[in-house]
């Protein structure tokens, strides 16, 4: 199968630090090779990949000092793959919603994959301005909000087998925090709940520009009066093998419809159990009492993380090999492909017998209408 896989151009391909998306298109693309098939990733040009690397922009846009505006990269990346669509079986888009004007009437050649929150108001009324685009969630939950969008089919996200090494005997003490500051992903509870059992914490996340001030007003004066609540930045993904791996536990107290939480596996691959409020995905991810606990409030949090440090870190393992790891991804999007390949072929075979039947008729009845087959002219 001939597949382009079309990534953002914020960061690499995988990114070095923070970058879900990114680290996502990266897994499924090495997998898909892995299976055989011969993939093509446009992507920034300092990506890393096994398959055919189309680069669309010099570097990563996020840490570029002279590129700033990701719009007009986007715009001509886009105009790119639309050129070149016929070079491919499917064109698998992990971009939002930059390509559905110019991919409209060629739906069934692509499939689109939402990677973020989807209940923002201006979304519905696109998603009714183009029923015909195939787009798949990463989880049920993220589908709420536009469950009567032109939905494909849900793929949970994956990650290699052996990115992460388990470890069932954690020697750091501590409570993990891994991701993004921002108000809907509640250090601040984790803080709370961490010292409420005098466990101590370590926060690793990145700050964007957009969060600056909830960082510098709201969690650092907590993380100043706390001094078992380490801040230490972004980490790569040898650091957070290592960062996940010692961890009691992880603490995922978000309050948003989290679309999926990659942390969340990334824990389980490590061994390590997991706490998280009921949001989003997170029943999908979390099995409740096997491979973390799942709660509503802080003060549930509270009585629930003894339970949570308590769970078999090897349980947590086998759970995320049996449902979390990228090759069992990248079936389910081949799964998904061949069924938007089939739909495209029915298509053509469908236009092509429409297309014989008229010219059958022209034949027997001239189109014009004249006499003679010449145009007439009702002006």
């Amino acid at each position: 199968m001939k597949i382009a896989q079309i990534a953002p151009l914020m960061e690499s391909v995988p990114p070095r630090l923070y970058g879900g998306t990114e680290r996502i298109v990266s897994w499924l693309s090495e997998e898909l090779v892995n299976q055989g098939h011969e993939v093509t990733l446009f992507a920034s040009g300092d990506s890393m990949t096994s398959a055919n690397l189309i680069p669309c922009t010099v570097e990563a846009i996020r840490l570029s000092e002279t590129m700033k505006d990701y719009i007009p990269h986007t715009t001509m990346m886009v105009d790119k793959v639309r050129r070149m669509t016929q070079a491919f079986d499917i064109v698998h888009f992990h971009i939002d919603l930059f390509h559905f004007p110019l991919f409209r009437g060629i739906e069934n050649k692509t499939i689109t994959t939402l990677h973020g929150r989807q209940d923002l108001p201006d979304l519905w009324p696109f998603y009714r301005a183009f029923p015909k685009m195939p787009l798949v969630s990463i989880s049920n939950a993220q589908r709420a909000p536009i469950s009567d969008a032109g939905f494909a089919g849900t793929v949970l996200h994956g990650l290699p087998a052996d990115l992460h090494t388990p470890n069932f005997e954690p020697r750091g003490g501590y409570l993990a925090f891994l991701g993004r500051i921002s108000a809907e992903k509640r250090p601040d509870r984790a803080i709370e709940i961490a010292k409420a059992l005098g466990i101590p914490l370590k926060i690793a996340a990145k700050v964007d520009k957009a969060d600056e001030k909830y960082f510098r007003e709201v969690i650092h004066p907590l993380i100043q009066d706390h001094p078992d609540v380490e801040f230490i930045g972004e980490v790569d993904e040898r650091g957070k093998t290592k960062f996940l791996g010692e961890a009691r536990a992880l603490l995922f107290p978000i309050d948003w419809p989290e679309p999926f939480g990659l942390v969340m596996i990334e824990a389980m691959a490590c061994g390590t159990p997991i706490l998280a409020f009921r949001n989003g995905s997170v029943v999908e991810v979390i099995d409740d009492g096997l491979t973390g606990r799942i709660v509503d409030t802080v003060p549930e949090a509270i009585a629930a993380l003894p339970e949570v440090l308590a769970l078999d870190r090897r349980a947590v393992r086998r759970q995320f090999d049996q449902r979390f790891t990228a090759a069992r991804m990248a079936r389910d999007y081949v799964d998904l492909y061949q069924r938007q390949i089939d739909a495209e072929v029915a298509s053509q075979r469908t236009a092509s017998l429409r297309g014989a039947a008229n010219l059958s008729i022209d034949t027997i009845v001239p189109a014009s209408g004249g006499r003679f087959g010449n145009p007439v002219d009702f002006q």
